[in-house]
C-alpha cells in the first residue's frame, strides 16, 4: 500500500503546483491515498471553501490543519460538510469547531485513521499533544493510522515519533515549511519525517515575499507579506505499508514540479 503525505500548501502557487502534478503522480505511481495539510492554502494563512475544493478536486483524500485553522470563518462550514475530509488539531478545546481524527477508505478498500495535532514548544497554548493521542489511538478502527504533528521544535517532534513508534504507521512533521533530510522508519514500524516542508514558492522565506520580511526584519515596521510565486514546488513523502500489520516498510522524500 502506498500513501502520499504533502507539507503544508501555501496560497495559489501551492494549490497550483498540485492541481498540475498531483492526479498525474498517483496514477503513475499507484498512490492509495493521499493526506495533506492545507492550513496556509488560502493567500497563505487559512482555509476557505473554494481552495479546499480544489485540493480535493487535485487528488486530496485528508486535508490536515494547524494553528491557522480559523484564520477564515468559511472553514466553519468545511467542518460541519466534510467532517470526515479536513481536520483541526485533536489537542484543541473539546468545543473547538471540527474534530481531530477520522478513519477513510482508501482507493484499495483499506481503512486509514488521520490524526492530526499541535505541538507546545514555541506554539500558542494546547492541551497536551502526547495524552490527546494516548487517549485516541486505541479507539480507532484501523491498522494503517498517519499522525500529522503540526509543531515548530524539532526536538518535540522526534519525542513524538519515539512515543509513536508502534502505535501508528506514520509520524509526519508539518508547520516549519522546510523539508528535512532525516526521513527512516523506526525500530517499530513508524514511518517518520521531522518535516515534509511546503506545497509552495521556495525562492522565499517560507513561502511569503522575501522583500517585505526582510523590510521587517530590518526596520521593525509593518509588511505585508504576501505570497511569493518563484520555484514552486510540492514537497512530501511516499510511504509504503504492510496494511496487515499497519507498519510502515519504507519511506522517501518526494518534490513535484
Amino acid at each position: 500500500m502506498r500513501i502520499l503525505c504533502l507539507g503544508d500548501v501555501v496560497g495559489a502557487p501551492g494549490r497550483d503546483v498540485l492541481m498540475r502534478t498531483l492526479r498525474p503522480y498517483r496514477e503513475q505511481n499507484g498512490i492509495d491515498f493521499v493526506v495533506c495539510n492545507v492550513e496556509n492554502a488560502t493567500e497563505g494563512s487559512g482555509i476557505n471553501s473554494s481552495a479546499f475544493r480544489s485540493l480535493r478536486a487535485a487528488g486530496i483524500d485528508v486535508a490536515t490543519t494547524g494553528d491557522h485553522v480559523y484564520r477564515r470563518a468559511d472553514v466553519l462550514k468545511l467542518f460541519e460538510r466534510h467532517p470526515d475530509r479536513i481536520l483541526r488539531p485533536l489537542n484543541y478545546p473539546a468545543k473547538a469547531a471540527g474534530r481531530g481524527a477520522t478513519v477513510v477508505t482508501a482507493n484499495n478498500g483499506v481503512p486509514v485513521a488521520v490524526v492530526n495535532v499541535q505541538g507546545r514548544v514555541f506554539m500558542d497554548p494546547s492541551d497536551d499533544p502526547f495524552h490527546a493521542l494516548r487517549t485516541i489511538l486505541p479507539t480507532l478502527e484501523a491498522k494503517v493510522i498517519i499522525i500529522d504533528f503540526h509543531a515548530e521544535a524539532t526536538s518535540e517532534k522526534r519525542a513524538m515519533g519515539w512515543f509513536l513508534d508502534g502505535q501508528a504507521t506514520a509520524m509526519v512533521g508539518t508547520h516549519t515549511h522546510v523539508p528535512t533530510a532525516d526521513e527512516e522508519v523506526f525500530p517499530e514500524g513508524l514511518a517518520y519525517v521531522t518535516d515534509l516542508g511546503m506545497c509552495g514558492p521556495y525562492r522565499s522565506v517560507i513561502g511569503r515575499r522575501s522583500d517585505a520580511v526582510l523590510h521587517s526584519f530590518t526596520t521593525k515596521m509593518y509588511a505585508r507579506f504576501g505570497v511569493a510565486d518563484e520555484d514552486v514546488r510540492a514537497c512530501g513523502v511516499l510511504i509504503e505499508v504492510d496494511p496487515e500489520t499497519g507498519k510502515a516498510q519504507s519511506i522517501e522524500r518526494v518534490v513535484l514540479r
